[in-house]
């Protein structure tokens, strides 16, 4: 109830934002960056990264149906582990329903973290498993800072304790 509320408020607040495009672009995308600028123009599919390794798909879906129907989500995993690392993808069924959530959701707090969508060019079985060396985000490879949510320390951190 009280994340239902936050994005009504922000509806309220926000309806007429436009929702730009940001400046990352997936490196190992097929295709010319003109090819993926048209799909990530037209993609009812968001990236949502900063999660909690908690965090679970009930929970996305909760806070995510707040902006429309959401057609699936799926979760990011640790590629050796299996286990959830972070980030997920939530397919919408339209474009403007996509749209309300980078309006709305994007820099709200799940699982005590604050949460970020990024647009993307649309989910292709493969990509839902980490790309860093240890299996999860490569991003968690080299972060020298604890971060409970996110496993503890930095991969490489860790190794360097144990």
């Amino acid at each position: 109830m009280e994340v239902e509320t936050e994005v009504k408020s922000r509806k309220r607040k926000r309806s007429d934002d436009a929702v730009e495009l940001s400046s990352y672009r997936d490196q190992h995308f097929k295709g010319n960056r003109h090819e993926q600028e048209e799909k990530l123009l037209i993609s009812s599919t968001l990236y949502i990264g900063n999660l909690s390794f908690y965090t679970c798909e009930e929970q996305i879906h909760e806070l995510f149906s707040q902006a429309g129907d959401v057609k699936r989500i799926i979760m990011g995993l640790d590629k050796f582990k299996k286990t959830p690392c972070g980030f997920c993808f939530v397919e919408y069924y339209i474009r403007e329903d996509a749209e309300n959530a980078m309006r709305f959701i994007n820099g709200m707090r799940l699982d005590d973290r604050v949460i970020r969508t990024d647009w993307d060019a649309g989910f292709i079985e493969g990509r839902q498993f980490g790309r860093g060396k240890s299996g999860g985000q490569v991003r968690d490879e080299y972060r020298n800072d604890y971060d409970d949510g996110r496993g503890g320390y930095g991969k490489l951190v860790q190794q360097r304790i144990s």
